[in-house]
């Protein structure tokens, strides 16, 4: 087996260390796949992480309490904040986007 060095930001390593941690891997093993995506030769995208999934469930679980809770404009969007936050703390939502 070869050893790979490379060098990253800060900014970089803690948007993949968010990811991984998101995903339930190990730093080099989230790192291992998204090189194998890569180097896939069909191109087709061989990586799914549980993240993209629990953040959708965040969000629509959020969304559902709020909106059972009380069905006003203002508790709605208060619930959106709140599942942007929890996006925000696992990774999941980049504080760039999240405009």
């Amino acid at each position: 087996m070869h050893r790979v060095s490379v060098r990253v930001d800060d900014t970089l390593y803690d948007r993949l260390n968010r990811r991984a941690v998101g995903a339930d891997l190990s730093f080099s093993t989230f790192i291992r796949s998204i090189l194998a995506q890569a180097a896939d030769p069909r191109g087709r995208y061989i990586y799914s992480s549980q993240d993209e999934v629990l953040g959708i469930s965040i969000q629509i679980l959020t969304l559902l309490a709020t909106s059972i809770g009380a069905g006003s404009p203002e508790i709605l969007e208060r619930g959106m904040g709140d599942a942007r936050a929890i996006l925000r703390e696992r990774g999941l939502l980049d504080p760039e986007q999240d405009r």
